[in-house]
């Protein structure tokens, strides 16, 4: 769900690597050719299979990407954090499709460009081009680094590196530790294991003083643990 464009002010965060680069007079001339919208979590934005018609920046909240199998199952991949951007493959010279689907995890906003404007805005700053090329070899990182954990590491090696990773994007920090909003569900999906064996490794973690767990957070109290052998 989301709300009128027209309500929305544009809000950029303080930092975004797709418009590094550019002058003051240059990024709000981007800017202001794109439109800001609001998203309420769980939205999904743009789905695999779909013409690629829009590059969206998230400017506030946190969105990640997921691929539907022909049999119907969600596996979730990266997360895409405040300041970074999906639906890139608008961007491509021959009119493509997006590849995977996006949905926002939190309520957030998004700043979107249609793909004939991007393009036009792509032609007159390259720059542009540039940081979505430096970002994609990130993407491809990403494949490389999750393909290998797949093949190398054990379920709860993958386990620990899923919140890891989650606590550096999305975590909150506070006394207690970085908590993080993800489900049993959730973790198993990212890590390619069942429920089963996601819960009964944070289960485990718990009982250590590792993690803290309720319905739908993770308290991580102790990174260093995750990663030590099982007794």
């Amino acid at each position: 769900m989301m709300t009128s464009p027209a309500a929305m002010p544009t809000s950029l965060p303080s930092k975004s690597r797709f418009l590094d680069g550019l002058t003051d007079r240059d990024r709000a001339m981007v800017v202001a050719a794109g439109r800001s919208q609001c998203v309420v979590a769980t939205s999904v934005i743009v789905h695999q299979g779909d013409p690629a018609e829009c590059l969206y920046l998230v400017t506030r909240g946190c969105a990640r990407y997921f691929y539907v199998t022909p049999e119907g199952k969600k596996i979730m991949l990266m997360w895409v954090h405040t300041g970074e951007i999906f639906g890139a493959t608008a961007l491509v010279s021959r009119p493509s499709r997006y590849l995977v689907s996006a949905e926002m995890v939190k309520d957030g906003c998004l700043l979107a460009w249609t793909r004939s404007t991007i393009r036009t805005l792509a032609v007159r700053f390259p720059q542009l081009l540039e940081n979505a090329l430096a970002l994609g070899v990130d993407y491809l990182t990403w494949y490389v680094s999750a393909h290998t954990s797949l093949i190398c590491d054990r379920a709860d090696q993958r386990v620990a590196r899923v919140l890891v990773t989650l606590a550096d994007g999305m975590g909150h920090k506070g006394a207690g530790g970085v908590t993080i909003g993800v489900t049993n569900e959730e973790v198993a999906s990212m890590a390619n294991i069942t429920p089963f064996t996601a819960s009964r490794i944070l289960n485990r973690w718990q009982r250590l003083g590792a993690i803290s767990k309720k319905r739908g957070q993770v308290l991580i109290r102790d990174p260093e643990q995750l990663f030590r052998p099982s007794p």
